[in-house]
C-alpha cells in the first residue's frame, strides 16, 4: 500500500509555525503513545532546535503499558521531557503545567536576572493530525477553548489560548510532512486514523492491522470476535484465501455482517476491525516498540 496525504492546508500550517517559533519558549509534542515514532514529525525537530522540548505520549490508555514506559524511558534518555497522558479523561492538567514550568527553569531564572518577572511561559502545541492536542488544549485550560473532532483535519489555523498568567499555548493544525520515506510509517499513521480514510483501502489496510496483531498480539482478534480456531483453519484453506482475509472472514461471520448471497462482508467487517482497535476496544495495543529504533 502507498499512504500519503498532504493536503494543502499543511502547507500554510508549517509555514505558519515557522513564523511564531520566535516567539516561543518551549514546543509540546503530543504523540499517540500506539505509534511514538511514526507519529513524530521530523519537521518539528527542525523547527523546535534551541527550544524546550515536552513529548506527551497521548491517549496512553489505549497502549500497552509496558512497551509506553519504555518509549518515555526512550526519549527521556534523548534529552526530552516526557509524560504519559489521556487527554480525554486524564486529570494531568496541573502535572504538565509544572513540568513545562522545570522544563523552562533555566529561561525563567535568566529572566529574574534580567529583571523579567511574570511574563508567561509561551508554548506551541504541534503533532500530526488526529492525535488529541485540542482536546489535551481544552483539558488544560478547563474549558472549550479549541475545536475537537475525531478525524483529522478539525484544526487548520493558528489559535492563542491563555492558561491564567503564567502560561499561554499556541495551537496548530495538525501536520503531516510531503513524503513518507518508510511506508511502514504511513501504514501506522493510518491505522491510527490520522490520514483520511477516504483515500485509503481500508479493507487492505486492515488485512496490515491483522498481520501486525498476529505478531504481537495473537489472542486480540480470537478473544474479541469469540472466533473459533476450527472454523478459521476451514476459512483458510479457501481459494484464494489469506490468513488475514480469513480472519475479516471469520469477524464477518461472527458479527453477521453478509452481502447477498451470504457472502462474508469483508469491507463492513474491516470498518468494524479499524474501529474497535482505534477505540481501544481489542485491549491496550502498541504498533512499535523501542528497540526497533
Amino acid at each position: 500500500m502507498n499512504f500519503q496525504w498532504y493536503p494543502g492546508h499543511m502547507t500554510k500550517a508549517i509555514r505558519m509555525m515557522q513564523e511564531n517559533i520566535k516567539l516561543i519558549d518551549i514546543i509540546i509534542e503530543l504523540t499517540d503513545a500506539r505509534i511514538p515514532a511514526a507519529g513524530r514529525n521530523p519537521d518539528i525537530d527542525e523547527l523546535g532546535k534551541n527550544k524546550y522540548r515536552l513529548i506527551i505520549l497521548n491517549k496512553a490508555d489505549l497502549a500497552d503499558p509496558l512497551v509506553t514506559k519504555k518509549w518515555k524511558e526512550y526519549y527521556e534518555s534523548q534529552g526530552f521531557f516526557v509524560m504519559e497522558m489521556n487527554s480525554k479523561t486524564g486529570n494531568e492538567a496541573g502535572k504538565v503545567k509544572d513540568m513545562v514550568q522545570n522544563a523552562c527553569a533555566e529561561k525563567i531564572e535568566r529572566d529574574k536576572k534580567r529583571g523579567i518577572v511574570g511574563r508567561p511561559i509561551r508554548a506551541m502545541v504541534a503533532g500530526i493530525p488526529n492525535v488529541g492536542k485540542s482536546t489535551f488544549i481544552n483539558k488544560l485550560a478547563g474549558r472549550a477553548s479549541a475545536k475537537t473532532g475525531n478525524k483529522p483535519g478539525v484544526t487548520k489555523g493558528k489559535q492563542w489560548i491563555s492558561l491564567g498568567k503564567n502560561m499561554q499555548l499556541l495551537d496548530t493544525p495538525g501536520i503531516l510532512w510531503p513524503k513518507f520515506e518508510d511506508q511502514t510509517i504511513g501504514l501506522h499513521i493510518a491505522l491510527i486514523g490520522s490520514l483520511n480514510d477516504e483515500n485509503i483501502d481500508t479493507t487492505e489496510l486492515s488485512c496490515e492491522l491483522i498481520k501486525i496483531l498476529a505478531e504481537n498480539y495473537p489472542n486480540a482478534i480470537i478473544e474479541k470476535y469469540n472466533i473459533d480456531r476450527d472454523k478459521l483453519s476451514e476459512l483458510e484453506q479457501e481459494q484464494y484465501a489469506t490468513p488475514a482475509s480469513a480472519v475479516l472472514s471469520a469477524i464477518a461471520i461472527n458479527r453477521k455482517c453478509f452481502k447477498q448471497g451470504a457472502v462474508p462482508d469483508m469491507d463492513r467487517a474491516a470498518a468494524l476491525l479499524l474501529d474497535d482497535f482505534r477505540n481501544g476496544r481489542l485491549g491496550r495495543i502498541s504498533l512499535e516498540r523501542p528497540e526497533n529504533y
